[in-house]
This record gives C-alpha cells, structure tokens and sequence, in this order.
C-alpha cells in the first residue's frame, strides 16, 4: 500500500514542463504533486507552451496538473509563476498578485542570510534574441522527435527493452549543443557574481545540474530544475540544502494511479479561459 502522507519541502522549483505538447508527462509530474506538501511553489518558466498551444492536444492529465497546482492556492502553498519563452505572453502580467499567486519575470530568495536569484534564462540565449523564428521552428522539430520517441519506446518496451531518450543522446552527443549549455552556465553565473549572489537558478536548457562555479570575481551556486520532457527532474529547498528530484529514482510517485481521461473537446479560446480562469481564481 502506497503511504497518503506527504512529503513536506519548504521551496520546489519546476520548469519547462511543457503542458499542451505530446512530450509533456504530465502524468508522471502529476504524480510527484501528489506525494509533496511545498511551503512555496516556484514555475519557472515554459510551463504552459503557448507557442503549440491547440485543443488538438489537450489531455486531460494536462489540466489536471493546473488543478493541483491550483488546489495547492487553496491549502495555502505560495505559488510564483516566473514567465519563460514559451509564456512569454504572461509577461504583460508581471507583477500581478492575488492571495498567494504571483506572476513575475525573476525572483529573488533570501535563505539562511544567503541570495538566490531565480529566473527561466532565455534572456542568455542568442537564438531567442536575434531569431526567435529559428527557436520557434526547432521547438516544432523538438516535439517531432518526442513523438518518434514514443513510438521508439513503445518498440523498446514490447521487445523487453527500457525507455531511451532520443532528443537527450542528440544533445549529449552534439559537440554545439554541449558548448551552448557549458556557455549559459557561465554567463548565468557570472552575472550572478557580479551581482553577489550566492545561488543562481535557470530552467530552459532542459539540463538538471547543482555545481560550483568560479570565476576570477568569485563563486556561486548554479542550479538547474531540468524539465518534465527528458528528465523528469525539480530543485528542492529543505534544511538549508538544495537537492534534485528525479522521478525516475521515486518509487512512491511512480506507484500511484492516475485516472484515464478522454481530452477537452474546446475551441482555443475556451481553453486558454479555463487555464487563465484555474490560475487567477483561487476557492476558498
């Protein structure tokens, strides 16, 4: 029997889930909710992926995800959703707040006399800069290959095999794709540095990490929540001490049931209504 008892974590940070695309596993991420109780919340960045936003892909494990998320509103969990690339519309709402929801661009922590600064990190990528159209076209080629992927597992599984991450080989073997996340560590944490800050924490790079770097200015802490495509992966705050989640290794989270449901049958704008509606109205 699996315990109903949550686990309680004073800061979680989630990024880049993707709600609304065929590589979200939301289900999964649905699952890790259900066995924490976070003091705060913290979304940082491309939760929502408006760029392929569709009631063509729609399930309902989706919006169940916004509903605990919401829910959590309710029980008093302090939530902050910090806008990525693939939200980037929300940033016209930085700086709204209702209860305990807040939306804003960055945020900054102070933990134990300490300063962490936390934000989604597109702002370091050269492509999303100078040619957001390239970006964009290569999150259509990303979500291609997550459906390859699935079919490639499906495969895998019926032959005894375990799952493989396609999109995860081609960035840890392509020699560019390793120097741009080698190149946005650094420039994240540089800037952080020169800011005097302790932490420095991204999302975007879809690339769990918790290291030391060192300049010829100092040392800072650069932490990456990963995504909830490849890893399945969140930052945790307890004690003092950030650690990474990864839901490959939760026993508990992967042995809890989530109901099959058909998706929404919505036009768009009824769709976006119903998301913008579960975040903005909290039920007392």
């Amino acid at each position: 029997m699996v315990s109903k008892k949550k686990r309680e974590v004073e800061i979680v940070i989630l990024s880049d889930i993707h709600l609304g695309t065929y590589g979200c596993q939301a289900e999964e991420l649905l699952r890790y909710l259900k066995t924490i109780k976070p003091k705060h919340l913290i979304l940082n960045g491309d939760i929502i992926d408006m760029w392929q936003f569709s009631k063509r892909y729609w399930p309902k494990s989706h919006m169940q995800v916004v509903k605990h998320i919401t829910g959590l509103l309710a029980k008093g969990t302090k939530v902050t959703y910090l806008t990525g690339n693939h939200d980037e519309m929300l940033r016209k709402f930085a700086g709204f707040r209702l209860g305990t929801f807040s939306i804003a661009n960055k945020k900054t922590l102070l933990l134990n006399g300490k300063r962490a600064w936390v934000f989604h990190g597109d702002v370091f990528d050269v492509t999303m800069r100078y040619s957001k159209w390239l970006a964009k076209l290569g999150a259509v080629g990303y979500d291609l290959l997550i459906l390859l992927n699935s079919a490639v597992n499906f495969f895998m599984k019926t032959v005894g095999k375990g799952k493989i991450s396609l999109s995860k080989q081609v960035k840890d073997s392509v020699k560019q794709a390793v120097k741009f996340i080698n190149n946005f560590e650094k420039t994240a944490a540089e800037i952080a540095i020169d800011n005097g800050y302790d932490f420095v924490i991204c999302g975007h790079i879809h690339q769990p990490e918790i290291k030391n770097i060192t300049s010829s200015r100092g040392t800072v802490v650069y932490l990456n929540s990963g995504d909830w495509v490849e890893n399945l992966t969140a930052l945790e705050y307890e004690q003092g001490q950030w650690k990474i989640y990864r839901y490959a290794n939760d026993a508990k989270a992967q042995a809890i049931k989530i109901a099959k449901h058909a998706k929404y049958d919505l036009d768009n704008d009824d769709l976006f209504k119903n998301l913008v509606n579960e975040f903005l109205t909290v039920k007392k």
